[in-house]
C-alpha cells in the first residue's frame, strides 16, 4: 500500500528525512530510518568544514531559519561513520561541492550509500550551493561526472531561487536520474533590542511550512516538463501536505523541520497515510501525478 519505487529503488513508504536535519551521526539517521522510507545525511564535503558561528538557527512561526554553513566532518571521517547505519531503509548520501571534480571524487568515499543527492542549491554558501547551481551547464557537467563514477541512482537537488525548469533539464539531459525540489530559500532576522541582525552570517536559508506553496508550484511545474522522478522538499509537516505533494507529481517527500517538533513524526505520518490510502482505497503509487489528470 506504502511502497513507492523510485528510480529503482523500492522504498517501504514514500517518507524521506530531507538532508541537513539531524547532524552527521548514524545513530540519528537509524532512529528516522525505522518509519522512513529512506533517510538522506547531512550535505557532505571533501574536507571539515566548521560552519557559521552561533547562532545560526532561529525558530520563526511557520518554520526555521539557518545559517549552519554546511558544516561537515569531512568524507573520510563521515564515511566510517556510516558503517554503522542500520539499513532499516534505504540510504542516501548528500554531497556538496565547488566543482566536477570535487563531486566525482565524494561518490567514492560512500560504498554503503543507496543513491546520491547533489546539494546545488544552500543559499548561504559562498562558494558551493547555489553558487554553482544557478548555472545550467555547470550542474550539467556535475551530473555527469558523477554519473560517470557510479551506477547508482543520482538526484540533483535545485532551488526555487534559480531558472529551476531550466537547471532541472539541464541535470535530465545529463544523465540525472531525479531531481530534488526545493532547497531552502534566502531569509533573515533583525534583533529589535540590539539592532542588529540575529544570524552571524546575517543571511540565512528558510525552511518549513512557510514555503510549502512554493515548493509546491515547483513539483507541479517539473511534473509537467520532466520525464524523471521529482522528490518533494520543503515545507511538508502533515499527511495531508504528503499527499498533496504526491498529487502534484512527486513520487517521495522528504520531511525536514518537521522533524524539530517531533521525534516520531515519521511513525505519525506513515499510519495516517496508511488511514488515508485504506478510506479511499488507493496505493501510495496512485497519488503521484493524479492532479494533472
Amino acid at each position: 500500500m506504502l511502497e513507492v519505487e523510485v528510480c529503482g529503488m523500492k522504498l517501504k513508504n514514500p517518507l524521506m528525512l530531507a538532508s541537513g536535519i539531524l547532524g552527521s551521526y548514524a545513530s540519528s539517521l537509524n532512529l528516522i530510518a525505522e518509519n522512513a522510507g529512506a533517510v538522506v545525511t547531512k550535505s557532505i564535503g571533501l574536507e571539515p568544514r566548521e560552519g557559521y558561528r552561533n547562532p545560526a538557527v532561529i525558530n520563526l512561526s511557520h518554520g526555521i531559519l539557518n545559517a549552519v554553513g554546511l558544516a561537515s566532518p569531512g568524507a573520510k571521517n563521515f564515511s566510517e561513520e556510516l558503517k554503522k547505519f542500520s539499513k532499516a531503509s534505504k540510504l542516501v548520501v548528500s554531497l556538496f561541492g565547488s566543482d566536477s571534480e570535487d563531486f566525482s571524487k565524494l561518490v567514492g568515499c560512500f560504498d554503503m550509500a543507496d543513491a546520491f543527492e547533489l546539494n546545488l542549491s544552500c543559499p548561504h554558501i559562498e562558494d558551493a550551493g547555489l553558487t554553482i547551481g544557478n548555472d545550467p551547464e555547470l550542474v550539467g557537467e556535475i551530473v555527469k561526472a558523477v554519473k560517470s563514477k557510479t551506477s547508482k541512482p543520482v538526484f540533483a537537488k535545485i532551488s526555487a531561487l534559480s531558472n529551476y525548469l531550466e537547471v532541472a533539464k539541464a541535470a535530465e539531459e545529463s544523465g540525472a536520474d531525479g531531481i530534488v525540489a526545493i532547497n531552502t530559500l534566502k531569509g533573515m532576522a533583525i534583533d529589535i533590542a540590539l539592532k542588529k541582525p540575529i544570524l552571524s552570517n546575517i543571511s540565512g536559508g528558510i525552511s518549513g511550512e512557510a514555503i510549502k506553496p512554493i515548493a509546491m508550484r515547483i513539483v507541479w511545474d517539473l511534473f509537467e516538463e520532466l520525464n524523471i522522478p521529482i522528490i518533494a522538499c520543503g515545507g511538508a509537516t502533515t499527511w495531508k501536505d504528503v499527499v498533496e505533494f504526491m498529487l502534484a507529481g512527486a513520487r517521495a517527500v522528504q520531511i525536514g523541520s518537521a522533524v524539530f517538533y517531533s521525534q516520531r513524526i515519521f511513525y505519525s505520518l506513515k499510519e495516517s497515510l496508511i488511514a488515508y490510502l485504506r478510506r479511499e482505497k488507493l496505493d501510495a503509487e496512485d497519488l503521484i501525478g493524479a492532479a494533472h489528470r
